[in-house]
């Protein structure tokens, strides 16, 4: 059995390759930057105004003689000559003969005539040519994951392509006799089957949608096949139970039949003490406890940091913060611990119901609070390293 420190060591250490892929826009929500984008054009590619109002060819009088107008979407080809207006929109080419826009507002128009009711400087209101990026400036560092910003400061460089780290598929191999399809009638011995949907919907929320559902009955030949099959199809396994050492947990024995390199077994850990990390050539897998919380936790500990590392995306297995008790907490355990827990206005609360195969207080929860062994006393005010979820 290992230590926590020492299965994130462990896991840093484990090299695999990322995969690259050119896709459409449409296609890169929230994966991470392969390459780092050029910006092929100067934006704004043209003198822009930045108000509704005139465009003026400015000089030394307040009166100015309207001309035509202009409006976003069109160029305006003559020269203006001192003392003439164009009326003109927010987004809207200014022409180089006007040296500033001034607003609607603050002017009075007779017809024709414009009467402004300010100085005016020069380049009022007129966002420079490629003053958000010039041509063959950096749009966007390799390594930048594309929220919906990026990926419209992209579109309105022109570009409808681009490489990225191709998202991880993930498998999701449930085992037990005991489960049974939530909506069906509960025979006598068996419980609902809820890790699946609960692993499904943490990967999702996370933005990892490639799922692949497997379900197995404890049996050895079932179990091997059935992974066999989820890690020729997938970059990273989550198997939910079958990892102790029961009589009809063969997940282990499966695993090391396939050749899976086990990279540790068993942490020293509260709850989650029987976690499996393997890896096959660059792919990973994650045996993870059958008790509900204890099989949440290790995903969001060990699995989830994994995917985001498969993806691209810079990250830790220690990047925790640092937050107050809001209570007195007396430790006195032999394993280090998770503890849900809830942070409000940077108070951390440890909840209630800390056993591994109970949910409900999981469902409040938005941290995880980590606590090293060992027989103390927290006080209220003092420092609790947290993991927020």
């Amino acid at each position: 059995m290992i230590s926590v420190s020492e299965a994130f060591s462990i896991l840093d250490a484990t090299s695999f390759s990322l995969k690259e892929v050119v896709v459409s826009l449409a296609e890169a929500r929230n994966s991470v930057l392969a390459e780092t984008v050029i910006s092929p054009i100067n934006m704004p590619p043209f003198r822009q105004s930045n108000m509704d109002g005139f465009a003026l060819c400015l000089h030394d009088k307040t009166d100015y003689l309207i001309v035509g107008e202009i409006k976003a979407g069109d160029f305006y080809t003559d020269v203006l000559q001192p003392g003439q207006a164009l009326k003109i929109f927010t987004g809207a080419a200014v022409p180089d003969s006007a040296q500033a826009v001034i607003q609607i507002e603050k002017v009075t128009v007779n017809g024709n005539q414009l009467q402004v009711q300010e100085v005016v400087n020069p380049e009022t209101n007129v966002r420079p040519l490629g003053s958000q990026i010039k041509v063959n400036q950096t749009a966007l560092e390799k390594g930048t994951r594309l929220n919906a910003a990026a990926i419209g400061f992209l579109a309105g460089l022109g570009i409808t392509s681009i490489k990225i780290y191709q998202t991880p598929k993930v498998g999701i191999v449930i085992t037990g006799n005991e489960l049974v399809t939530p909506g069906e009638n509960l025979p006598p011995g068996k419980v609902y089957e809820s890790n699946a949907i609960m692993l499904q919907t943490a990967l999702k929320t996370n933005h990892f949608e490639n799922i692949s559902l497997y379900q197995v009955s404890d049996d050895f030949d079932n179990t091997k096949t059935t992974l066999q099959k989820a890690i020729a199809e997938n970059e990273l396994i989550l198997v939910s139970g079958g990892i102790s050492v029961g009589d009809y947990d063969f997940v282990g024995k499966a695993l090391a039949s396939l050749n899976v390199k086990t990279l540790f077994y068993k942490v020293n850990q509260k709850p989650g003490k029987p976690l499996f990390a393997g890896n096959y050539n660059d792919k990973f897998i994650f045996a993870l406890p059958g008790n509900p919380a204890a099989s949440l936790t290790c995903f969001y500990v060990y699995a989830l940091p994994t995917l985001q590392r498969l993806s691209g995306i810079a990250t830790s297995y220690l990047s925790t913060s640092s937050k107050c008790l809001s209570h007195d907490l007396a430790i006195n355990n032999s394993r280090d611990q998770f503890l849900k827990a809830i942070v409000v206005n940077e108070e951390v609360s440890i909840l209630p119901h800390q056993d591994s195969s109970m949910l409900d207080s999981f469902a409040l929860a938005n941290a995880l609070a980590y606590v090293p062994s060992g027989n103390y006393q927290k006080n209220k005010g003092d420092k609790i390293t947290v993991y927020f979820i």
